[in-house]
């Protein structure tokens, strides 16, 4: 029998396929590391993510005409698709971008998957949007335990030098988690309108930016890093959006948030399959312990009696 969970408006959902979607959310945003690394080579950053919400917002705007859908007129809307916009790609990406430049990438991973938690005290003392439980906190921990399992343990050993880049990746990782509460507030706009709107809110404030800060014309990327940009924009933000304002609706702030977990499981899985690299014992137990984290933050609640 398939399972089912109920979102806050009454509507039964697949758990099968809402984890699933969250898998395919994992494997669109974990590859975008790898994407980043080739493109930002030859793009400078800024430009980079600009040119990333740009395709994204003609891909999404071109989904949402084609589905007989327009972006929202009122302003409202577009204060709050403005403000999920800072949330969950232009102060978040930026600053990721800048700590990552000065610390080790393997610590930066495991405090960017940090947001699940951010989600869960967040929740409980700020929001209160849904529910929480004991269950829904251990799975975050150890799906963090697991994050660092996979990564490596020795990573923990750089806390406290280059605490400003440390802070960077914290904070991004909090945004994050703003953006997965703060996306619950967009159920009267279709998750393709959300997607298409915070999209267009980032280009226009980073295209400007990267004219200012980087002249990008004077930059000649081959056709290898404008691929690499190209697949970030359609798949890794467009696509992964359209994906990510479900999961908010469906699997809530906290199981969206989760995918984190999976996220650095599916770097490793992509290095060892495509760059060589090896297997060992401690990325495996740490894959078990991120996928129980997920399960345990996604578990359906158990009605009362």
């Amino acid at each position: 029998m398939t399972t089912t969970i109920h979102t806050p408006l009454d509507k039964p959902v697949n758990l099968p396929l809402e984890l699933a979607l969250l898998g395919v959310l994992a494997l669109l945003w974990g590859s975008s590391y790898l994407l980043t690394k080739v493109a930002v080579t030859e793009i400078p950053p800024i430009t980079l993510i600009a040119a990333r919400v740009t395709i994204a917002a003609a891909i999404l705007c071109a989904v949402m005409w084609a589905q007989g859908a327009t972006l929202p007129t009122d302003a409202k809307s577009w204060r709050m698709l403005y403000l999920q916009a800072v949330f969950n790609s232009i102060a978040a990406w930026t600053i990721l971008a800048w700590g990552q430049r000065h610390i080790d990438s393997g610590l930066a991973s495991v405090l960017n998957s940090t947001s699940p938690i951010f989600v869960f005290f967040l929740t409980l003392f700020v929001s209160r949007h849904e529910r929480l439980s004991w269950l829904k906190l251990a799975g975050a921990l150890l799906g963090l335990a697991g994050v660092t399992l996979i990564v490596g343990v020795d990573v923990l050993r750089g806390l406290g030098q280059q605490v400003a880049g440390q802070l960077a990746a914290l904070f991004g990782a909090f945004l994050y988690g703003c953006a997965a509460i703060y996306g619950k507030r967009f159920t009267h706009l279709p998750a393709v309108v959300t997607a298409a709107g915070t999209m267009v809110c980032a280009s226009l404030t980073l295209v400007p930016l990267a004219i200012v800060a980087e002249t990008p014309w004077q930059h000649t990327p081959s056709a290898r890093a404008i691929a690499a940009a190209t697949a970030l924009g359609v798949f890794a933000t467009g696509l992964a959006l359209l994906i990510y304002f479900r999961l908010v609706r469906t699997l809530g702030s906290m199981g969206v948030a989760s995918q984190s977990y999976l996220r650095a499981g599916i770097g490793v899985l992509l290095g060892i399959c495509i760059l060589g690299e090896a297997f060992s014992l401690t990325v495996g137990l740490g894959l078990v312990a991120a996928i129980l984290g997920v399960a345990a933050i996604n578990l359906p609640a158990r009605k009362g009696g």
